[in-house]
């Protein structure tokens, strides 16, 4: 009887795209989102285009779970959001149904932990791009010595900007309620995010801001520092998450002009955490 009781990874499935899922944009639901991020630029307010992280909702439901088939499903309490990245071909407006589908394309492991590479692709019922976008899961204390598949994703902040004025920045603070109208209007019900005492069970100090949300925030900033005529110039938008952001902080995102339309950024709290590291937006 075998007693090899580690957690059995299933790397034959990397590259193994899901079932696609449709999702039927609305203005109503761009408008939510908006709402819930208190993003107040009217072309998303007013339900002309989703704002730019509105592209993580459609493909909730398939890319997370994507690494499913790779990870073994015991460490899945371990995970935590690593990094987002999102590649914008054309906007995401109301009336358009979106066709989308993950795999899992890359796991890398590291001293503290094992990185898992998912990747969606979002397109028109046409076929046409809409948005390629990579997360980064880190699951801790796992142990792999494997280097397969695509590699974290490269948007690493420029050194030679450290130090240097930046171009703009911009302080935003949460509601009390932000996590609540966020797990409404993204769908991700995660109970770290709504209820303080499973919170605390897990180790963490109270009830945290979503990644996603906080990166809708910075967002918020890039695109009033780096295109507030038109926020569908962006065609990139890719962030590494650092630290937690409960409820009470602000954050202050710092963006960059690195130039030929590259604008990094970084998002700190008002406790000195660097929430967001490696922050970069390209923009046309």
């Amino acid at each position: 009887m075998s007693t090899d009781t580690q957690p059995q990874w299933k790397l034959d499935n990397l590259g193994q795209f899901g079932e696609p899922r449709e999702f039927e944009v609305t203005k109503e639901r761009t408008i939510a989102y908006a709402e819930a991020t208190n993003d107040e630029h009217p072309k998303h307010l007013n339900g002309e285009v989703a704002p730019p992280v509105f592209a993580v909702v459609p493909v909730f439901e398939v890319l997370g779970p994507s690494m499913g088939t790779v990870v073994p499903g015991e460490l899945f309490m371990t995970v935590v959001h690593g990094e987002q990245d999102f590649r914008f071909h054309q906007p995401i407006v109301p009336g358009m149904t979106l066709v989308s589908r993950a795999a899992p394309v890359g796991v890398h492991g590291a001293r503290s932990g094992v990185q898992v590479v998912a990747k969606a692709i979002t397109e028109t019922t046409s076929g046409e791009p809409v948005v390629e976008q990579y997360m980064t899961a880190f699951f801790r204390g796992a142990q792999l010595d494997v280097h397969e598949g695509e590699p974290v994703t490269s948007h690493g902040f420029p050194e030679e900007l450290r130090g240097s004025k930046p171009l703009g920045s911009v302080t935003h603070a949460y509601d009390p309620d932000q996590t609540q109208r966020y797990s409404k209007a993204s769908g991700d019900p995660m109970p770290i995010h709504l209820d303080e005492n499973f919170a605390k069970q897990v180790g963490l100090p109270g009830i945290i801001v979503h990644g996603m949300c906080t990166m809708a925030f910075a967002s918020r900033a890039v695109v009033q520092t780096a295109c507030p005529d038109d926020p569908t110039r962006m065609r990139r938008l890719a962030v590494r998450f650092s630290k937690i952001v409960q409820p009470s902080e602000k954050v202050t995102t710092s963006v960059w002009d690195a130039g030929g339309g590259r604008f990094p950024f970084e998002t700190v709290s008002d406790n000195g955490n660097v929430a967001i590291k490696d922050g970069l937006a390209e923009v046309e």
